[in-house]
């Protein structure tokens, strides 16, 4: 009898054990000569020896795909067993599975959608700046998140920073009623919604009480410096030229960032210029920077909506005199 520790680290304690522990019992059933226990994200494994290394293999390759995909299910316990009883080695995954970006909670396969969803990934992965401009729902900001997670899954970068200027209270805080908490919550709501597709939530709010993911108002980036991080500055349209140089000089060592915005969704006051545009006419020469345009053909909504921003597009080119923003 031989015992050895298995630590389960970065992945959802709850989607591996299973519900009422089932993962577990599937796995008793098939090392019957083992014994499996767990205490918080500790497993011990007593049992002969043969069986007890055969047994760690496995689940070392579980929790892999437990943290790829998101979820860990009977059939794939199954068949991890079958593959190292029959080879002593894993499959590579199917080539869909290889070509996903990252998995969302229920293990579904999440991918690039267009050519431009293509050229943001492509430029994330060369360009420490990149700058995702275009209409709504055309995925900009889902993206964003998707190559944050998976940059901070693959160990590349320790944070994730999410922002967004909260331009319906000026940036003025501290005049609404509330707890901080309760002040920040409807503007950074979104943020939550994306974050919540693909990482379960006890996983997420363990990420978030920890500082892991941190997701704040864009006035709570001034005087600090963003070190090895994925930063992603949301809704840029609404924030001004002042607040998007204090935001882009926050970049620090081993950091990416990536800001999106709809410049036909301007909330600033009438005659405040767009920090977002100014940014873009200012530095669109500068080759280190990864500027992707998004247009209707990139809207991944209900089709209705691409319909929709045809009709406010037509009425604004329509409109005079043009407004500054």
């Amino acid at each position: 009898m031989i015992e050895r520790i298995y630590t389960l680290e970065d992945i959802d304690l709850q989607t591996f054990v299973g519900a009422n522990r089932s993962n577990l019992i599937t796995l008793q059933s098939l090392f019957p000569k083992t014994k499996l226990r767990i205490h918080q994200n500790v497993l011990k494994v007593l049992g002969e020896g043969t069986s007890v290394e055969e047994l760690f293999t496995v689940l070392s390759r579980l929790e892999q795909l437990c943290a790829q995909h998101n979820q860990l299910t009977e059939a794939t316990i199954i068949e991890a067993v079958r593959q190292y009883r029959s080879s002593g080695s894993f499959a590579t995954p199917a080539s869909s599975s290889a070509e996903a970006l990252i998995y969302g909670v229920h293990g579904k396969a999440i991918q690039a959608r267009g050519k431009n969803q293509a050229r943001l990934v492509k430029a994330f992965s060369s360009r420490d700046l990149c700058f995702a401009v275009g209409p709504a729902g055309s995925g900009k900001t889902f993206l964003a998140i998707c190559l944050a997670v998976k940059a901070l899954k693959s160990k590349q970068v320790r944070r994730i920073i999410l922002s967004r200027p909260a331009v319906e209270a000026g940036e003025k805080l501290g005049f609404l009623p509330g707890e901080m908490k309760d002040k920040l919550d409807p503007y950074l709501q979104p943020l939550y919604d994306a974050l919540g597709e693909l990482i379960p939530a006890p996983k997420l709010k363990d990420l978030i009480d920890t500082g892991v993911i941190q997701i704040a108002p864009l006035a709570f980036m001034r005087g600090r410096t963003l070190s090895d991080a994925v930063v992603i500055l949301d809704e840029a349209q609404n924030t001004t030229p002042q607040q998007m140089k204090m935001f882009l000089t926050r970049l620090g060592m081993n950091s990416k960032m990536i800001v999106t915005g709809d410049l036909t969704q301007v909330d600033l006051p009438r005659g405040v210029t767009s920090g977002l545009r100014d940014a873009v006419e200012k530095l669109h020469h500068l080759p280190s920077i990864g500027f992707i345009h998004f247009d209707k053909v990139d809207i991944v909504r209900h089709p209705l909506v691409a319909q929709i921003v045809d009709v406010y597009d037509q009425r604004d080119k329509d409109e005079a005199p043009q407004q500054d923003n």
